[in-house]
């Protein structure tokens, strides 16, 4: 990761979010290497302390992302159709990168995320090989873009590399989905393998859906990530057609193949999990699993809304994630979760601020593998977001308990500084290291 400015051994935050203890005024924190060595409450500024002004919480987590679709943003809203329709457009644009134009693209999303508060990402990654599937001399050259993208923006990263084999159940890959695809899962493996953890880095395993990897591969892929104690996730249930598919040709639903494969654990991510039916609840409930809900992508693809409520009286825990990031702003998903709710069910107050910000940070840390992130304490990874409250969003929230303006009027703009690791990235709502606005300068030749 990068190591901008001078080295800081202390953060005082004017006001800090501590979890269960609320939010405390003049806390100090204390800093070692990249690990928070100690937290004091009600302590005058020192003079030698980096100060935070403003409201600041833990690190936020991207749990569930796609990078190289960002450039699908806003090209696709005039366009009628579904889910399906739109997948083609996505195809015809990952036909065109290879891994210098990926590292460049990932690198302005990556560097976008960490504008708004995101210090770890869990980049789903399955745009593997060169045109008509060929490996490249490095068959991980894609995934090693991601990581170096992830490095120059400042954020860590948790590569879910994804197997990928069919086109459909029992179909073979075509076209663009030639680059996705390895030649078995025992490929695969041995693919991923050569991809190691580092400073930043933690290398996890996913599978794409049911309708891409078999049951038998799906095994495979799950006994890879429990070997390695990494984490594991996969699409599932996000349109009924996948449902339909599966119980056509397995006679279960995506999450029981998946359940009967293995996969389904305490290190298991179910990601989007939006047309359940109702022994599913039980599957993933039951095995402790995180459920990651996207909703604004979900809402951008019309998959639907995900049954937020449910998953988590069922046991699950929720993460959240942008997706294809049509929108990069954790505050929005945090907020969309609840008043999706409230708009299929007409019934408020489902999920308290407080729940919400928890699965934006500390439940999505844990699930990408990083359960030592997304909390203000000793000996948690210093990573630090400071929320402007003088914003016209904020200005008229309670300082005394500022959390549920933040969760549902906030937003990725009210983001003033962000630490990484006790290395500040973001200053003043800028970037250290990347121009983010260089996407344009090139980005049209791939769009």
């Amino acid at each position: 990761m990068s190591s901008p400015g001078r080295v800081v051994t202390a953060y005082w935050n004017e006001l800090a979010h501590l979890g269960d203890k609320g939010v405390e005024a003049g806390v100090l924190v204390a800093v070692d290497g990249e690990r928070i060595s100690d937290v004091r409450l009600a302590v005058d500024p020192p003079r030698d302390a980096v100060r935070l002004e403003g409201l600041v919480i833990p690190g936020l987590a991207n749990a569930h992302s796609h990078a190289f679709q960002r450039l699908l943003r806003g090209r696709m809203q005039s366009v009628r159709g579904n889910f399906w329709s739109w997948r083609e457009r996505m195809y015809e644009l990952a036909d065109r990168l290879d891994p210098e134009s990926y590292r460049q693209l990932a690198t302005a999303t990556f560097a976008e995320m960490a504008l708004a508060g995101i210090t770890t990402v869990g980049e789903f990654h399955y745009l593997h090989h060169d045109r008509g599937g060929t490996r490249y001399s490095d068959p991980n050259a894609m995934g090693r873009a991601l990581i170096a993208a992830a490095h120059e923006a400042g954020i860590r990263i948790t590569l879910l590399d994804a197997c990928y084999l069919h086109g459909g159940v029992g179909r073979e890959p075509r076209g663009t989905q030639k680059r996705f695809a390895d030649a078995d899962a025992t490929a695969w493996a041995e693919r991923v393998s050569e991809l190691h953890h580092g400073p930043g880095v933690r290398v996890g395993a996913a599978i794409h859906s049911v309708r891409a990897v078999d049951p038998w591969s799906a095994n495979v892929v799950a006994a890879w990530a429990e070997g390695r104690g990494a984490p594991l996730h996969a699409h599932l249930s996000e349109q009924p057609a996948e449902n339909q598919a599966s119980l056509d040709a397995y006679r279960m639903t995506p999450a029981a193949v998946l359940a009967d494969a293995g996969a389904v654990g305490e290190r298991f991510t179910a990601v989007h999990a939006t047309h359940l039916a109702d022994s599913d609840f039980a599957v993933l409930g039951r095995a402790g699993s995180t459920c990651c809900l996207c909703p604004t992508t979900e809402r951008d693809l019309a998959d639907g809304i995900g049954p937020a409520r449910r998953l988590a009286d069922s046991g699950a825990r929720l993460a959240l994630g942008t997706d294809s990031n049509a929108v990069i702003d954790m505050f929005e998903e945090a907020r969309a979760v609840e008043l999706d709710q409230r708009l299929a069910t007409g019934v408020r107050g489902q999920h308290s601020a407080e729940e919400l910000l928890h699965a934006g940070s500390a439940a999505g840390h844990e699930c990408l593998g990083w359960p030592d992130a997304g909390r203000i304490e000793p000996g948690a990874l210093c990573d630090l977001v400071a929320i402007d409250l003088d914003s016209v969003r904020l200005a008229t929230a309670d300082r005394n308990d500022p959390i549920p303006s933040l969760v549902f009027a906030g937003s990725a703009a009210d983001v003033r500084s962000v630490i990484v690791g006790g290395r500040q990235i973001v200053t003043d709502g800028r970037h250290r290291e990347v121009e983010v606005s260089a996407l344009r300068h090139w980005a049209g030749e791939l769009v």
